[in-house]
């Protein structure tokens, strides 16, 4: 691990791009879990121990990246009311991104229930072994904390009561509760600077000096991404269950195709628009294979931001559009994911997933559920609990897909990044503020220099 470490550092020393560093530790990390995988074997105490070792980056990476998300999602709203320069009506803006952001998780949900049951997905053709049922039982621990919550209840849920609280990630629906929070100060910030501008303008200058100080934050952890991704992939590869995996082909590739058929939607959703879905694959790819790569929505929210300024998106439509895509209407992680696992579900209680009501219901529910989905890890889970609680539906069986986990992950962080990034170019076409000539120029894209 140490020699595979050391080449990393050598291709940043010869500035190598930071996207290639990045795909090479993930597929240095796939190598060397394969090796210790069939070297040791999953369940081997060499294999335990030496990635118990190698979590000290790939775990430390990860702790950062929870580290600075609230402190990140928090300045960047409100910098967009106070250091960037927001044309139109606020709250016609936030409105309008809500609103693609909630329409493309429910179009997503549309999506994985048709693809489940192209492929004819069930849950009783999955097998239930150790790590399946532990995983259940955890589920359902999770849910027994929000299963008595009315709706009303769960919506209130989302209000930041105690904002220091939610600073800490203590609730699931802490990211959606720091945003409320933020909106708020920028309101009054905007209250403030018509009655006592020289109070806003000092305001205006603290918050522009946090923001350039967590920025540098999320730089300097981003420039561990290779070294994180080499070793998050060698652990998962090489204490993953081969045979469970194999098992559960039929789910990934299904999951996959899903994603694939969204991000296809988001492309035709740009070409309605009046915009080269070419042009937008080009300059998405750098924040997209991060995305990928990390398993992280709110790490990729510098360079989200950054990739739709390249685009054309003016500053506080990308700020906007960006965070509010960490915690509202994540496409693959809120939308197809749980959808899927409903129709999958329903058989086994007797209830045909096909029937109109049952179909209805369940993309309304996902719709409604996507509210306060977190940016980092677990987001997908809390997704499926409050979707199949809804729907009245066992919830361990959801655990049944814990070995595929981090592998169709990947996929749908991407896919969700690309629906934030879809709703800030929509809104500012609609709003006539999308700058159309740096969307199209070709040198003008991202290229991570972390």
């Amino acid at each position: 691990m140490l020699i595979l470490l050391g080449v990393l550092f050598y291709m940043q020393k010869k500035h190598v791009s930071f996207s290639k560093r990045v795909f090479t530790g993930l597929g240095l990390g796939i190598l060397f879990g394969l090796v210790l995988q069939y070297g040791y074997g999953a369940d081997s105490e060499v294999a335990a121990k030496s990635t118990d070792w190698f979590n000290l980056v790939g775990g430390g990476y990860v702790t950062f990246l929870k580290m600075i998300v609230m402190p990140l999602v928090f300045i960047s709203i409100l910098s967009a009311f106070t250091r960037l320069n927001l044309k139109g009506n606020i709250g016609k803006l936030s409105g309008l991104i809500i609103g693609i952001l909630i329409g493309t998780t429910a179009i997503a949900a549309v999506v994985g229930i048709g693809t489940s049951v192209a492929f004819n997905l069930e849950a009783v053709q999955i097998e239930q072994g150790e790590a399946e049922t532990a995983r259940g039982e955890q589920m359902e621990g999770t849910f027994a904390e929000v299963k008595d919550l009315t709706l009303p209840q769960q919506i209130l849920s989302l209000l930041p009561a105690n904002p220091f609280l939610d600073f800490t990630g203590a609730r699931p629906t802490s990211t959606i509760a720091v945003v409320i929070f933020a909106a708020f100060l920028g309101i009054a910030y905007l209250g403030v600077k018509r009655k006592q501008e020289e109070h806003a303008e000092l305001f205006a200058k603290i918050v522009d000096a946090f923001y350039s100080v967590i920025m540098r934050v999320v730089t300097l952890i981003l420039r561990l991404t290779p070294y994180g991704v080499l070793a998050l992939m060698t652990k998962t590869v090489a204490l993953s269950d081969m045979g469970a995996i194999a098992k559960l082909g039929k789910f990934v590739i299904a999951s996959y195709v899903a994603l694939l058929i969204m991000f296809g939607i988001h492309l035709l959703l740009l070409t309605f628009a009046g915009l080269n879905p070419i042009t937008y694959m080009k300059k998405s790819f750098p924040v997209l294979s991060f995305a990928f790569t990390s398993r992280t929505s709110a790490g990729a929210l510098p360079l989200n931001i950054r990739t739709q300024k390249s685009m054309g998106v003016p500053d506080g439509i990308a700020n906007f559009s960006g965070s509010f895509g960490l915690s509202i209407g994540q496409n693959g992680c809120a939308g197809i994911y749980p959808a899927m696992l409903a129709v999958m579900i329903a058989p086994t209680v007797g209830i045909d997933p096909l029937s109109p009501s049952f179909l209805l219901t369940l993309i309304v529910v996902v719709a409604l559920s996507s509210f306060g989905v977190a940016g980092v890890g677990g987001g997908a889970t809390f997704a499926a609990i409050l979707v199949l609680s809804a729907m009245d539906l066992p919830i361990a069986l959801a655990g049944l897909l814990i070995s595929v986990e981090p592998l169709i992950d990947m996929g749908r962080t991407a896919v969700n990044v690309s629906g934030a990034m879809t709703s800030g170019l929509l809104t500012s076409k609609v709003q006539k503020q999308l700058d159309t000539d740096a969307y199209n120029d070709s040198e003008n894209q991202v290229e991570v220099s972390a």
